[in-house]
């Protein structure tokens, strides 16, 4: 993968430590770049693609900034545990973490193949791995003097739910419920925000036949802006909610789609 230069601008994260899991591949590595770019220090969160998470991390110490690599599975809370334990002794602190790790169940095409083992892993990964990450890290971002921000990744899925697969669009819900629980419980020292972003052309979604033989200009067409954006195009747009500029938002659910669902009253 190939990250592009950061803007040159405000640094929001000067000084910062920031944790992005999942970040070996896909919007996870181009959040956890980002981040490096705008001035913090970099804990690089993988469960097997170790190659692809040695890449970010040379792309956030390509940035000027410290890549620490950690490997754990979130569905394992004593892995959790010691992925904190471990980004702790490293940094000292963390001040923002990211949670991206999420299970789209890619390779189903239709609800007519959902399986029990699919419905298991999606509703694993995605509510109870970022359930036990948000417990985790937030829990020690309040004993920090500062606090601390949390970034849950959803999906704007929730909006018009999802025939191909109900199991994925129920998991990004529940992140939703888990999301609001931990603002009101973490308040007011660390915030929890949801980052929703639309379609995004990842490696994986381009290599998907479907995208390929006319999805994709299918949903440009659909889409107000006539875009569907590369990982690092929506990256600062999921780290505002952890920038001091966000400092009133917490419990929120920010959608980045071009418009394509048209949220709101």
């Amino acid at each position: 993968m190939t990250f592009p230069q950061g803007p040159q601008g405000p640094q929001r994260f000067a000084g910062k430590t920031v944790l992005v899991t999942g970040a070996g591949t896909g919007f996870g590595a181009a959040i956890a770049v980002r981040a490096a770019q705008e001035g913090a220090d970099v804990a690089v969160h993988y469960r097997s693609s170790e190659a692809g998470a040695r890449q970010t991390a040379a792309g956030v110490e390509a940035a000027g900034r410290k890549a620490f690599l950690v490997q754990a599975d979130i569905v394992d809370w004593a892995q959790v545990k010691r992925m904190a334990d471990a980004v702790w002794d490293r940094f000292g602190r963390l001040d923002v973490a990211v949670n991206n790790v999420g299970d789209m169940a890619s390779e189903q095409m239709s609800w007519r193949d959902i399986t029990e083992e699919s419905i298991d892993h999606t509703l694993a990964v995605d509510i109870k791995g970022t359930l036990m990450c948000t417990h985790e890290f937030g829990s020690r971002m309040l004993e920090q003097e500062e606090g601390g921000s949390i970034v849950n990744i959803g999906s704007t899925v929730i909006v018009r739910g999802s025939a191909r697969a109900p199991q994925y669009a129920a998991a990004k819900y529940g992140i939703l419920g888990l999301t609001k629980s931990y603002a009101h419980a973490f308040a007011p020292r660390v915030r929890v925000n949801v980052f929703a972003p639309g379609f995004m052309e990842t490696e994986r979604m381009l290599n998907r036949a479907d995208y390929k033989n006319g999805r994709g200009d299918k949903l440009r067409e659909m889409t107000p802006m006539r875009h569907i954006p590369k990982p690092d195009e929506v990256a600062g747009t999921a780290l505002f909610l952890a920038s001091e500029d966000a400092s009133h938002i917490t419990g929120s659910y920010l959608v980045a789609d071009g418009g394509y669902n048209m949220i709101g009253a």
